[in-house]
């Protein structure tokens, strides 16, 4: 394994969580975006059982054709994410800018589809003061479509240093770690907003 690929692991045994500051400093803030998403997962829920006629008959409003599509897509980008950080820790620089490229092309092409269902809804005249249903379906998919953006920064960082052979394992893995997260607020998501 090269040095790129370790990093400054190394450094850290004597640490006691053994990981780096930074991987501390990743899951600390991941922990607090739990705390975000399950406040507005766990108000959804709660809004839904109190009126779950209503909630159900809103709900046929939504296109979850477009929305399978996109959990594919993202649940997609999550393989090719790993595969970058394994890239990554093996310092093959252009299996890392490769696969970050196709995330970040999934990535993106998440967002174009999640822009079109916004679109659909827009033309019908629905908007997030069109119901309590879609004032929490535009609250939580918004949330999520911001963080997917927040991800896709640096995630085009990190490939343009890998185009040029530069591998950064640490950075990758941490990437790889807020990138899971997001897929993974979007499989809850996808059944409570499109399925229930």
């Amino acid at each position: 394994m090269s040095d790129a690929a370790l990093g400054h692991a190394e450094d850290y045994r004597d640490n006691p969580f053994g990981v780096s500051p930074v991987k501390f400093g990743m899951w600390l803030f991941l922990a607090s975006e739990v705390m975000f998403f399950t406040g507005l997962l766990g108000s959804y829920i709660v809004l839904r059982f109190s009126q779950p006629e209503v909630f159900h008959e809103e709900a046929q409003h939504l296109n979850w054709m477009l929305a399978a599509l996109n959990t594919v897509v993202l649940i997609s980008s999550s393989f090719t994410m790993a595969r970058a950080v394994t890239a990554a820790q093996d310092g093959d620089a252009a299996k890392t800018a490769s696969n970050l490229r196709t995330t970040l092309l999934l990535g993106l092409a998440f967002l174009v589809i999640k822009g079109i269902e916004y679109a659909g809804k827009f033309q019908h005249g629905i908007f997030p003061s069109t119901h309590l249903f879609f004032g929490a379906y535009f609250a939580m998919t918004g949330c999520h479509g911001l963080h997917v953006i927040a991800g896709l920064i640096p995630i085009v960082k990190l490939w343009r240093r890998a185009a040029r052979g530069v591998v950064n394992f640490e950075g990758v893995e941490l990437l790889g770690l807020y990138w899971h997260f997001v897929d993974l607020v979007w499989i809850f998501l996808f059944p409570l907003l499109y399925l229930l």
